[in-house]
């Protein structure tokens, strides 16, 4: 028997109807609930039976607040997206700002934060301007795995294009101290068109591209670093390993 339910519900001076009145639910699934301490409720009725009751959800169902506490690995995926375009702009604008040390976008094209954050490239001369280090590792827009993947793709909107678009929002910036941008080596590219890994400081956003799907389509996690050796940092590693082997770009004259 659920006594701590059944304790709540006698202190709050309801009968089991009422608290079903409440609920939403019937007299006799709220008596199901009492008589078995095992059964938990579906949680809008777990939270709606607290909140006329009065109490909190880890006094009547102490086993459903503990299954959703994350061990293990589980506590650095801070939430997940079927796809990346579900991620709020809200998101990667607060982490873009939260950032003290470390901005490392490691997309492919990188070409819609240009189009998600406003006024983007101030935003990152103001990051380069108090120190923060800024790195694009993007693919190489005449490259063979990027003709390939423009063929699969096959939008109005090139990947080659989308990638020199960065390139030129990339070039208002100039020369500044801090600011780096590589194309990822030849033998890399598959890799690196596979899955996109943006760093900010200790969290990140990582998309694994999904077959002939655009970035946008592509399913999301947001992680926060917990532990050496979680998700974090193996995914941090993938993006430092192509930073690596990547080949230095002059925006200057990569633009045109």
């Amino acid at each position: 028997m659920n006594t701590a339910l059944r304790s709540a519900r006698a202190t709050a001076g309801f009968s089991s109807r009422q608290l079903a009145a409440r609920v939403g639910v019937s007299g006799k699934t709220v008596e199901r609930w009492v008589a078995d301490a095992e059964l938990i409720p579906h949680a809008r009725n777990r939270e709606d039976a607290c909140k006329a009751l009065g109490v909190d959800e880890e006094m009547i169902w102490p086993k459903a607040v503990k299954d959703r506490i994350k061990t293990g690995g589980d506590r650095e995926i801070i939430r997940s997206y079927p796809y990346r375009s579900a991620c709020p702009s809200t998101v990667w604008g607060e982490l873009v700002a939260e950032a003290t040390d470390e901005l490392f976008f490691a997309g492919y094209t990188n070409y819609f934060l240009w189009l998600d954050q406003p006024a983007f490239v101030e935003t990152l001369r103001k990051k380069l301007h108090s120190g923060c280090r800024v790195r694009f590792l993007l693919g190489d827009p005449s490259g063979e795995v990027t003709r390939n993947r423009e063929a699969i793709e096959d939008v109005a909107l090139s990947v080659s294009t989308r990638i020199r678009i960065t390139l030129e929002h990339l070039g208002k910036l100039g020369t500044h101290e801090g600011l780096e941008t590589r194309f990822s080596a030849p033998d890399d590219a598959v890799n690196h068109v596979s899955l996109s890994v943006f760093r900010f400081d200790n969290e990140a956003l990582v998309t694994p591209h999904l077959a002939r799907l655009v970035g946008h389509d592509s399913p999301l996690l947001h992680l926060r670093k917990h532990d050496s050796g979680g998700m974090f940092d193996r995914f941090a590693e993938h993006a430092e390993e192509l930073w690596t082997r990547g080949v230095e770009v002059d925006r200057m004259t990569t633009t045109s």
